[in-house]
């Protein structure tokens, strides 16, 4: 059976396993029943620009925050954090709205070698208090260079980061932890030679992948096509999913249907028998539609998130 023969038969499993898709394109169908069994957390920042916009402060009135991401039929939250005091702060509130931390998200300056034993202490030290809150994924972003900037990292600096990288994972393997890389648009450009070289010069038992979708899709200048090369280079190692989504590149108010097909994801994803932790990143920037409130638009999110991933 030749290569293409075999893809295409084990996409066409993965169709079948995601439930009634369309035939055009792989959309859900209209009347998917949302899988309730599906445990989905939302990233803080998707609170955070949605609460901005209302000229409110998602962090400054936590307690509100917090009963609201509740409210919208999410089970967790994958905070920012950059201190053990964040946990502190934040896992009795959880507890209290009864919403899981599987997962945070924590930046690194990994690219410095006089600045990446710091940034892997301060990581760790956070991991290690939440760790106990029932956190199993550490979600990093290496810091760029100047965010807001335009310099990229030369091959020395992506080298060092790589190494960094692998080491931090080490240490949080080694602590029952999962390390998942994560990326904005920024380390696609120069051929994403960033991303590749966070994949193919780290071991996969220590450094997994967070799949941010739609940062791929526009880091690659609005391509399907290199997003699901991606799915398909590193498909095993996927241990997260940022959800997000757009309509003619503009983020969208809910996640739904629109510029990524994201049930033909779902379908690539089950395929390879990977079960991810789904996290929604529904964000608004200029042009995003403002026709409801945070709560409303995190409820029909998350339900299109249980009839497009319904069975992981």
């Amino acid at each position: 059976m030749t290569a293409n023969r075999l893809a295409r038969r084990e996409f066409l499993y993965g169709v079948a396993a995601v439930g009634t898709v369309s035939e055009l394109g792989g959309q859900p169908v209209a009347g998917n029943k949302p899988d309730r069994s599906l445990r989905i957390a939302s990233n803080e920042y998707s609170w955070q620009v949605f609460y901005a916009r209302d000229n409110r402060n998602f962090r400054q009135s936590l307690e509100t925050g917090l009963r609201d991401v509740a409210e919208s039929g999410l089970n967790g939250l994958e905070p920012s954090c950059e201190s053990p005091q964040d946990i502190d702060r934040l896992a009795p509130l959880l507890t209290k709205h009864r919403l899981e931390m599987r997962s945070l998200y924590v930046n690194s300056t990994l690219h410095d070698p006089q600045k990446s034993d710091a940034s892997i202490k301060q990581v760790l030290a956070v991991a290690e208090r939440a760790r106990s809150a029932g956190t199993r994924i550490i979600v990093t972003n290496p810091s760029p260079i100047r965010w807001g900037g335009t310099e990229d990292k030369d091959d020395k600096q992506l080298r060092t980061q790589a190494g960094a990288l692998e080491k931090l994972g080490r240490e949080l393997k080694g602590r029952g932890l999962t390390l998942a890389y994560h990326n904005h648009d920024m380390e696609l450009r120069n051929g994403a030679r960033e991303f590749h070289h966070m994949m193919v010069a780290t071991d996969p038992q220590f450094v997994s992948l967070c799949l941010d979708a739609h940062w791929i899709y526009r880091g690659t200048g609005n391509s399907s096509v290199a997003l699901f090369d991606i799915v398909e280079l590193y498909g095993s190692r996927i241990s997260e999913v940022h959800l997000r989504q757009s309509n003619n590149g503009i983020w969208s108010e809910t996640f739904g249907t629109g510029d990524i097909d994201y049930a033909a994801l779902a379908a690539r994803l089950k395929a390879k028998r990977v079960k991810p932790h789904l996290v929604l990143e529904v964000a608004v920037e200029k042009g995003t539609p403002k026709t409801m409130d945070p709560v409303t638009a995190h409820r029909q999110s998350a339900d299109f998130v249980r009839k497009t991933f319904g069975g992981f």
